[in-house]
């Protein structure tokens, strides 16, 4: 059933001295679009291939000359000093201590008193304007202080050197290139400029048919230190999205004064880690509000030359979230992001409101991947065996890679990989003829702070980038972005409001008191009475990690009833806990080996009458499952990405649902294959998500249906209403 599609659906990226190369690989791969890249130009003989023409365009740098006339209007970013102890009755803190001088000058045209703020980290307390002073010779603050309490400064800080420029600058090793600033369009004047030179760009450039906007106007939070390393990056964050410009519309808009405080955050920067404060959102909302408006006004030009508008989900993207409210009415024509793995896929894929959505494989081809000791050909194994299950899921409409096209055509055998894939991807969408790949008759929802603002977001950096103690969650997301079910996200206070009935089973998931697990929402009686009747009358719950942790009450988890555990933390130590292992259930059927729990969570113990515990870590459980009323829940210590645990989740999905006898509608047995069945086009794809032969049984309504063979990372599609 393997026939290839030669031409289509793949976007490569170009160079000033990769002209033939480029048109010899876009016949070859059968590309219909090519791209420049940052650091690259588009070569004048290719505006005439048959290929959709990319240009990126940048709303916010490349005019240094415009950024140096009007400094008053280049980007900001509110900062915050380190905590200095006071010895004595003053104190002087120097702000730009550990932050890098060429990325970032403190802001001394718009008046400290009113944007600054000192805090006595020791008492919470905001230190009084007349009590501290800018000393601009030294670059200090000087503040009256009580001897041994900790301070903190918050202040502005313009972006001299634009994030994105300085961290392609210092990774590719470039020498001459000039620093790029970063003006803020936002502001009337650069807004003005922008509109006009936008204008001017599409006049000057016929040929271009797509204008890949990298992005528009806020750059997420990329902070370096003196040393020219990442000091602080949060993909999510807003702390360079202010000005006093706006920072004043802000105020308008929502009826108090702001703080500084609201957005660095005792020095956390709103990480998305943090449970939001209404402020935080409050903020959020504003500039989605904005952005979208005036984002709309740079496509709508675009539109009127006739070129589509392309947004990449990236860079200068805070305040357009593609899943937030206002996100439609940009009016884009396309999405375009970096795939890291099934969670990447799925957050570019899921976008509604455009016309089509672009996924850009990795690796990128940048010289820290394609150097001696690289090894590019198996990162982009990894990256298709996880972005391919995702896409049988929810199908991006297009695939793509960025950088140096030189690189990836001298590495030997690269360019026979990037053929399978392309092959493969154009397969999926042949077969499926835009139809969707069948789903459990039910929906799972994920519970935490941010709901479906931030859908395939929670618990990760970005690009598929981890942290070593946040992978156990960040691996639910990734088994649930290839799964047979719809998955919703959900907030605290739609659980409170009422719950869709199509939602069987609900997942939380993250450490305690983080955004994910929920922190002190769980102290909410409301909250904790919805889901206890949720699962009492026959839902199904999962938590992963510190579910439902707060300490209140006498209580760690504080559904310990619903999930039959509860975490110690020393204070009941004088109570004795008897727990037994017995491994014996449907949730544990597939499983061949050790489980992996990841960083896991230490002395989890069963309590109550209606648990079972299935793994133990010495005397304490880390997978126990609990029925409550008419409902199930199931408890994991943590569940990072594996094969195994995919299908460990599933089944405890079926189970937790009360559906376990319809798992096997279409199944297939060897946990590191997985199925994906288009009942439209009558095709069923079985993939092999290892880089070994493996065979497996396929059932379908629960009758053995084949014995198949699949070679390393094979993708089998079968007409199974023809062929079976």
């Amino acid at each position: 059933m393997e026939r290839e599609m030669s031409t289509g659906r793949l976007t490569l990226p170009t160079d000033v001295d990769m002209v033939q190369e480029t048109i010899r690989l876009k016949n070859l791969l059968g590309a219909d679009a090519l791209r420049d890249c940052d650091g690259t130009d588009m070569p004048e003989e290719l505006l005439s291939q048959d290929a959709k023409i990319y240009a990126t365009y940048y709303t916010t740098r490349k005019d240094n000359a415009w950024a140096e006339a009007n400094p008053e209007e280049i980007q900001q970013e509110y900062l915050i000093s380190d905590r200095v102890t006071a010895k004595d009755t003053s104190l002087r803190i120097r702000l730009m201590k550990g932050f890098h001088t060429q990325q970032l000058k403190v802001n001394t045209i718009d008046d400290p008193k009113r944007w600054w703020e000192v805090i006595d980290r020791t008492t919470g307390e905001i230190v009084s304007t007349d009590h501290w002073q800018y000393d601009e010779v030294s670059g200090e603050v000087v503040i009256d202080t009580v001897p041994y309490h900790q301070y903190t400064v918050s202040f502005l800080a313009f972006l001299i050197w634009d994030p994105v420029h300085m961290y392609n600058f210092i990774t590719n090793d470039w020498k001459d290139a000039p620093h790029q600033l970063t003006y803020d369009v936002r502001q009337p004047k650069t807004q003005a400029y922008v509109k006009e030179k936008l204008k001017r760009w599409c006049e000057e450039n016929p040929r271009v048919d797509v204008v890949r906007f990298t992005t528009f106007f806020h750059q997420f939070t990329l902070t370096f230190d003196d040393q020219k390393r990442e000091k602080y990056v949060e993909w999510f964050g807003y702390s360079a999205s202010v000005s006093p410009y706006i920072l004043e519309q802000f105020e308008k808009w929502a009826g108090y004064p702001f703080r500084p405080e609201y957005i660095v955050d005792e020095g956390y920067h709103n990480s998305i880690f943090r449970k939001p404060s209404k402020e935080f959102l409050d903020f959020v909302e504003f500039q989605q509000i904005e952005v979208s408006k005036l984002a709309k006004e740079l496509v709508d030009i675009v539109h009127s030359y006739g070129k589509e508008a392309m947004m990449f989900l990236g860079d200068h993207w805070i305040g357009t979230e593609p899943f937030g409210k206002y996100f439609a009415n940009i009016g884009l024509d396309a999405v375009v992001g970096s795939v890291g793995d099934g969670v990447t896929l799925r957050m570019i894929s899921d976008i509604q409101g455009v016309k089509y959505t672009e996924g850009r494989l990795l690796p990128y081809f940048f010289p820290d991947v394609f150097t001696e000791g690289g090894d590019p050909i198996g990162e982009s194994k990894d990256n298709w065996l996880k972005a391919r299950r995702a896409i049988l899921r929810s199908p991006v409409d297009r695939i793509g890679y960025g950088g140096y096209l030189k690189l990836a055509d001298e590495w030997p055998g690269f360019i026979d990989r990037i053929s399978h894939v392309v092959n493969e991807f154009r397969q999926i969408h042949e077969h499926m003829q835009g139809s969707q790949s069948y789903t459990a008759p039910f929906k799972v929802a994920v519970l935490n702070s941010w709901g479906s603002l931030r859908r395939w977001m929670a618990n990760q950096v970005h690009h598929a980038l981890w942290y070593r103690e946040i992978y156990s969650y960040v691996g639910v997301l990734e088994a649930l972005s290839g799964m047979p079910v719809d998955v919703e996200f959900i907030t605290f206070e739609e659980m409170k409001q009422g719950i869709d009935p199509a939602i069987r089973v609900i997942i939380n998931a993250g450490d305690a008191y983080t955004a994910f697990s929920g922190g002190d929402n769980w102290k909410d009686p409301d909250l904790v009475c919805a889901l206890r009747r949720f699962v009492d009358e026959g839902g199904g719950f999962i938590g992963v990690g510190e579910p439902t942790a707060c300490q209140y009450q006498g209580r760690f988890f504080q559904l310990s009833d619903v999930l039959g555990v509860d975490r110690e933390l020393g204070f009941s130590l004088s109570t004795d806990k008897y727990n037994t292992l017995n491994r014996k259930h449907f949730i544990l059927e597939d499983v061949t080996g050790e489980i992996d729990f990841g960083e896991g969570k230490s002395r989890i113990y069963a309590q109550g009458e209606h648990y079972q515990i299935l793994d133990m870590d010495g005397q304490y459980s880390r997978l126990v499952v609990n029925e409550y009323g008419q409902g199930r829940s199931v408890y994991f210590a943590g569940l990072p990405y594996s094969p195994q645990n995919c299908r460990i989740l599933l089944r405890a999905i079926y189970y937790a649902a009360g559906r376990a006898e319809e798992m096997k509608k279409y199944y297939v047995s060897d946990v590191e294959t997985e199925i994906a069945v288009f009942e439209k086009t009558g095709m069923l794809a079985v993939i092999n998500n290892t880089q070994e032969t493996k065979k497996t049984d396929l059932y379908i309504d629960g009758a053995l249906k084949a014995n198949l063979t699949l070679s390393p990372m094979e993708l089998k599609w079968i007409n199974y209403k023809e062929e079976l």
